[in-house]
């Protein structure tokens, strides 16, 4: 994931650069995940009848190629846009995978913790490539930035070669044309509870992601700061994005203890909220707008291991892939529309340097949080765990 954030992270470069419009630069963000989305429900779903092991090393290949080729030779809007979609496809065949190829090798009792810390480390990996795309552009330009990191890539690909044994494919996978059936795990009313209220966290979470930066350059154009010297908008968004690994694991933590439902609409509602509340932040001084950004980047997080535990233990055994697949294909369509339409927004509103544009824009975003509450707790049964020992 070392390349996942470095668009985001440079994206007031290219608005200038290129001369995107938020429109635009919305596009190129949001095009990652609609690669994501028209890929994952094939890649995911081949679980059920391949090693997601080989899923996960192909697809690996794949983004580090993509990645490779954005750094060589994008230059514009049409150049850049085929390059993040195939980089989204390769996305695909790695993040849920690997989390099947994690649960098909220990024992389902450890399912809740080890996906929490799994999809907890997705936020590390977004914090890492914010770190490094900002300390390389610094030192070289923004083509090294997306060169260098195919490093991940490759360590990736080395970790798994070595570290992740082999696995006999599924014993009586589904037929290949069922693969994208997804009719059994629509009518799993449990797991399609979980599934939605993904969707709109992913609305609000990608959006915020896609956005950070630009943002910050705009808090600073109003309220200049020397401690953007040392807290520049790249280290800021790593500093927030790393904080979604302790509260998503906290979060599902809870949720593990106490009814699932409850502890995810706690959390989407007070996201909301606070999603809302940074958008009238601009104009306070730095600091303030580095803290508030802080505390929303703990809550955007909070459901997320949630939601995707509450899903993976509502799913049918045989039809865990199908499930899985499903729950990405929405989740990361929806974190498309998350990253355009804030774009779309300020557009419309008066474009990235007018602050009520930058209010509507954050209102957008928490609009997916805000409906995730009542699609939990409209369809999900009521689950109280109690764990002991």
């Amino acid at each position: 994931m070392l390349g996942f954030s470095t668009f985001p992270a440079l994206l007031p470069l290219f608005l200038d650069e290129w001369r995107l419009t938020g429109t635009e630069a919305g596009m190129l963000s949001g095009l990652f995940f609609a690669g994501y989305m028209l890929a994952v429900p094939l890649l995911t779903g081949l679980t059920d009848r391949l090693d997601a092991r080989q899923v996960y090393l192909y697809s690996a290949l794949l983004t580090g190629a993509a990645t490779l080729a954005f750094a060589l030779f994008a230059h514009d809007f049409w150049s850049a846009a085929p390059l993040r979609l195939l980089a989204g496809v390769g996305l695909a065949g790695t993040y849920m995978p690997g989390l099947r190829a994690l649960t098909d090798r220990i024992p389902e009792q450890n399912h809740p913790r080890a996906v929490s810390f799994y999809t907890a480390s997705f936020g590390v990996g977004a914090s890492a490539s914010y770190l490094f795309a900002g300390l390389i552009v610094d030192w070289l330009d923004w083509r090294w930035a997306f060169g260098l990191s195919v490093l991940g890539t490759a360590l990736g690909l080395a970790i798994v070669l070595m570290l992740l044994r082999p696995r006999p494919a599924p014993r009586d996978p589904p037929a290949w044309r069922a693969i994208l059936d997804f009719r059994p795990v629509l009518r799993n009313r449990e797991a399609m509870a979980y599934i939605l209220a993904y969707a709109g966290h992913n609305w609000e979470l990608f959006g915020f992601r896609s956005w950070i930066v630009a943002f910050l350059a705009f808090a600073l154009v109003l309220s200049p700061d020397p401690l953007a010297a040392v807290l520049t908008g790249t280290a800021v968004a790593a500093i927030v994005n790393l904080l979604g690994l302790p509260s998503s694991v906290m979060g599902n933590e809870f949720a593990t203890r106490f009814d699932r439902r409850i502890v995810v609409s706690v959390i989407m509602g007070v996201s909301a909220l606070l999603g809302c509340l940074v958008g009238f932040a601009a104009g306070l001084p730095y600091v303030l707008v580095v803290g508030l950004l802080m505390l929303y980047g703990i809550t955007v997080t909070g459901e997320s291991a949630s939601l995707t535990t509450g899903t993976v233990l509502a799913a049918d055994p045989q039809r865990k892939g199908a499930a899985m697949a499903l729950h990405s294909f929405l989740g990361f369509a929806f974190a498309f529309l998350g990253s355009v339409m804030p774009g779309v927004v300020l557009d419309l509103a008066g474009g990235t340097s007018d602050a009520t544009a930058w209010v509507l824009a954050f209102v957008c975003m928490a609009l997916g949080a805000a409906v995730g509450p009542l699609l939990v707790l409209g369809l999900a049964r009521r689950q109280v765990r109690v764990v002991t020992g």
